[in-house]
């Protein structure tokens, strides 16, 4: 197995303050993913949908919709940098 903890790229960037945030997500977000994150599991249960069974934990939604987020920007940004790399690449002729 590959050791990827020093060569991943970061999942978010420092901004003009020198505050960390999330790719994707404002300053005010990422504080409040990283709260999420640490909070515990156990919180107020809200029903999902009318009509729906299903119960899940009112952190645990937000949190998740942050990640979601997140992720697909970061996913975004991961794509489009390893596009440019490819395109700078000298093994490769795109002639």
């Amino acid at each position: 197995m590959i050791d990827q903890r020093h060569n991943a790229p970061r999942r978010y960037f420092v901004d003009a303050q020198g505050h960390r945030v999330l790719i994707g997500l404002s300053l005010e977000e990422t504080a409040e993913f990283e709260a999420l994150d640490l909070a515990p599991t156990e919180t107020v249960q809200l029903m999902a949908q009318s009509g729906m069974d299903k119960v899940a934990p009112v952190d645990d939604v937000r949190w998740l919709e942050l990640y979601s987020k997140h992720e697909g920007a970061w996913r975004a940004w991961i794509a489009q940098s390893q596009a440019g790399r490819a395109r700078d690449s000298g093994f490769v002729n795109y002639v």
